[in-house]
């Protein structure tokens, strides 16, 4: 039983209706230790002939039988074996991969075998030096003479220890005294037991092997026996065939990086600036959402909240605007907006409330101090609500005493701290029991400096000597707020919803809006503007996507006959989908990573130069807007390959072979 055979093969090709026969009815068998040549004119069918035999061509009539069992040749992936395992080829192009070293050519088969790294490493170089490239192992096939790229192809295709080697025209670029050199190793490897079939125009080749199988119009018309096949030597364990490993797919992607460096710099500078806005923007919006906060924090403590005395009607506002009625109703029905006793005793008693402190605030104040004078201001009295932090020179205002704003101390004088315990005039406007505007002009002593910062200005004084200037002009002294402590923070949202369900007589009571409430409705604002931002950066990344999306066409165009060398030497659809995959992954990593790096950057950078001015640290780029914007690199890059890598996937191994 031959070790191979051909059966009826029959081959034609189709345009239109027209039939263009190529094969008419193959029959043929070898054996192992043969050097066959197949000699003929273009166009016999010589080549379409060899890639049925190679596992390449699947549309065809006959059979081809191995070792006595039918090549099934309907079923993709067992063809991806049969070629790993069965089959090398030689081409008269050579076909290596450019950007691979000689060694790592030959190990791209190997990689498709169980050996080890080391063996694999092993035997790649053990094969050079079969061939006579022992000197030339780390160089690349640019560096390499036509003779020696035919070699290093030759042992690229002996390294899976395939029992049939096919070389389509091996000597058709070569000269003279590097044809004799190949066509020697050809006949060692035919001496070593495997069948070696050579496709050629010369007849001079073809006169170098066993047996001549002259071929004309798709048929076999004569055949020449040479000489006897050679004895096959001691089978010796053969290799296990594997798929590709997926490490060789991610080192070959990788590899071809590095070997188009301007290239797919210039793509990852394009993706990094586009992961660099996006990360900026939003730790921009982290860092102005902070900033807030703090400063809300330097000025009030979150523990204590501002309730008013409700003063509309109407069931559905909410707390915000039944605040905001209640402070415009000030101005006109100044009674209606204050709370006495009872009605304090009553926001004491919500669950929640660990204690209530009455308050008042007043428009239109003017202090004096000598020929300075203020412009109109509000006068507030203190309470535990604001924070230490407000007072920047002095203490806090006691009995008769007064803080008055920092900006406005310094228009009196540089050296402002030296007002401390000094008497100041001011002037504002209370009311009656009958709602009638009364001028309360006072004196008291600078008890120290604030500043309300963004909030404006702040002059506080203590709530007991305000009411002792208002009852001295008979006017309401009766609180117009009240600060509620709430000493569990997790409790305040809570609490502050209980203050305003409390009802009189069918209405709400209470108008109270908890500070978390505020800061909420800030960082919304604050969020969707960076989101935005981001949003509008991020458009560099679809620009990088484009990119990335034309890079690849380019690389699988560029690369088409090594798509059609790695499906000949066993690779299979998806390592090659996975090739240029991970290829755009590897740009989108790459470019993350220099975006991230870029971003942190010029977060140090931003807070350093503002640090002077604001003194907060304005860029807080956290964990998540980084894994935010890696992820969507990644997608990003993954979703560009997606078309062309199928593409490359899907594209004819012979066709592919073929193209320039």
């Amino acid at each position: 039983m031959a070790f191979l055979e051909l059966q009826n093969i029959k081959k034609s090709y189709y345009l239109g209706k027209q039939v263009f026969p190529v094969l008419n009815g193959i029959d043929l068998s070898f054996e192992k230790g043969e050097f066959v040549s197949i000699l003929g004119e273009s166009g016999g069918g010589k080549s379409t002939l060899m890639n049925i035999i190679g596992g390449l061509d699947r549309n065809f009539e006959g059979a081809v039988l191995v070792n006595g069992e039918k090549l099934d040749h309907t079923q993709e992936k067992k063809l991806d074996v049969y070629r790993r395992e069965t089959i090398g080829y030689i081409f008269q192009s050579f076909n290596l991969i450019n950007y691979q070293t000689n060694l790592e050519n030959v190990e791209t088969s190997l990689n498709m075998t169980d050996l080890s790294a080391s063996e694999r490493k092993k035997h790649a170089v053990a094969l050079l030096t079969k061939v006579g490239l022992a000197d030339h192992i780390n160089k690349y096939p640019s560096q390499l003479s036509g003779g020696q790229k035919q070699r290093v192809a030759i042992a690229r295709a002996l390294a899976s220890d395939p029992d049939i080697m096919i070389a389509d025209e091996p000597t058709g670029a070569l000269d003279s005294a590097n044809t004799a050199e190949v066509l020697e190793l050809l006949e060692q490897i035919a001496q070593e037991g495997k069948l070696v079939i050579v496709v050629t125009h010369s007849q001079a080749v073809a006169e170098y092997g066993t047996r001549i199988l002259h071929m004309s119009d798709g048929k076999i018309d004569e055949e020449k026996q040479l000489k006897d096949k050679f004895l096959a030597t001691t089978a010796t364990e053969r290799f296990k065939s594997r798929p590709l490993k997926a490490a060789s797919v991610w080192d070959m992607a990788f590899d071809h990086l590095k070997y188009k460096k301007l290239q797919n710099a210039l793509i990852i500078i394009g993706s990094a600036i586009g992961v660099f806005s996006v990360i900026l923007f939003l730790g921009l919006g982290n860092g102005i959402k902070g900033y807030i906060a703090n400063q809300v924090n330097d000025l009030v403590n979150p523990n204590y909240q501002t309730v008013v005395r409700n003063t509309t009607t109407n069931k559905q506002a909410n707390a915000t605007e039944r605040m905001q009625e209640t402070m415009q109703l000030m101005a006109t029905d100044y009674k209606a907006t204050t709370m006495n006793e009872a009605t304090l005793k009553r926001l004491a008693s919500v669950k929640g409330v660990d204690n209530v402190y009455a308050g008042g605030q007043f428009n239109n104040a003017v202090f004096t101090y000598g020929n300075v004078k203020s412009q109109p201001v509000q006068l507030k009295s203190w309470t535990p609500q604001y924070a230490k932090k407000t007072i920047k020179a002095g203490h806090q205002a006691g009995d008769g005493e007064v803080l008055i704003d920092r900006e406005f101390a310094k228009k009196i004088q540089s050296n402002y701290k030296a007002l401390i315990g000094k008497d100041i005039a001011f002037t504002y406007i209370a009311f009656d029991q009958d709602n009638h505007p009364i001028p309360i002009a006072t004196t008291a002593k600078i008890a120290g400096m604030t500043d309300g910062g963004q909030s404006g200005k702040m002059f506080i004084q203590n709530w007991d000597t305000i009411q002792k200037d208002l009852k001295k002009n008979n006017a309401v002294t009766d609180a117009n707020y009240a600060s509620v402590e709430i000493r569990d923070t997790k409790n305040v949202k809570a609490t502050m919803k209980r203050i305003n369900q409390v009802q009189t007589d069918g209405m709400q009571t209470f108008a109270g809006v908890s500070m978390d409430d505020i800061l909420g409705t800030i960082n919304t604002i604050t969020s969707l503007a960076s989101y935005v931002l981001a949003a509008i950066a991020g458009i560099s990344l679809l620009v990088s996507a484009i990119m990335i999306i034309v890079t690849t066409y380019m690389s699988v165009s560029e690369r088409t006959r090594e798509i059609g060398v790695l499906r000949a030497l066993g690779a299979r659809a998806k390592d090659i989908r996975g090739l240029f995959t991970n290829e755009a992954l590897l740009i989108g990593m790459i470019s993350a990573v220099l975006g991230i790096v870029l971003a942190y950057v010029a977060q140090v950078v931003m807070n350093q130069a503002l640090n002077g001015l604001i003194h907060f640290s304005i860029v807080q780029v956290s964990i998540g807007n980084v894994i935010f914007a890696v992820v969507i690199s990644l997608v990003i890059a993954l979703v560009a390959s997606f078309v062309p890598s199928r593409r490359a996937a899907k594209l004819n191994t012979i066709d592919a072979l073929a193209s320039d």
